[in-house]
């Protein structure tokens, strides 16, 4: 599925759908080149899973964990990590297969680690269709969680 975005509130807004529509053991993989989105769209996200908490990208710290809402959210930024082992020092797999919602980001980064059943999420500009223009790609992998929308 393919959605287009022409600002940061649809941008925001497609990630709290997204949110709402969320199952436990849910699993979100986020790639897009620096200044795309991703934290805005993470947002939005975390928004329809009830967190009220301030959202930001945990970049020095891999992982940040957010349970306030209706289910526990981990939210990973991977592209700092200088070895895939990292992810072993801070649970990677006790989250990735629990009961909450994962989302990482710069996840190609770290793709032998993926749980074969996963939302891919692919945001992209596009400079000819305007500054604030994104394509947002949704592709569902393994067994589908979440239904959010015709689109």
């Amino acid at each position: 599925m393919i959605i287009e975005t022409r600002n940061a509130g649809e941008t925001f807004s497609l990630g709290e759908e997204i949110g709402r529509a969320a199952r436990p053991g849910q699993v979100y993989t986020l790639v897009g080149d620096l200044g795309v989105g991703k934290t805005v769209f993470t947002q939005g996200l975390a928004k329809g899973l009830g967190i009220r908490e301030a959202v930001n990208s945990p970049t020095f710290t891999i992982v940040q964990v957010y349970e306030d809402g209706r289910l526990p959210f981990y939210h990973f930024d991977v592209y700092r990590i200088g070895d895939i082992s990292e992810m072993d020092e801070v649970g990677f797999e006790d989250y990735v297969y629990g009961d909450g919602v994962c989302l990482i980001e710069w996840a190609d980064l770290i793709e032998e680690l993926l749980p074969e059943s996963r939302t891919k999420i692919r945001i992209e500009k596009d400079l000819e269709r305007g500054f604030d223009y994104r394509r947002i790609t949704v592709e569902e992998r393994g067994r589908v969680h979440a239904d959010f929308g015709n689109r």
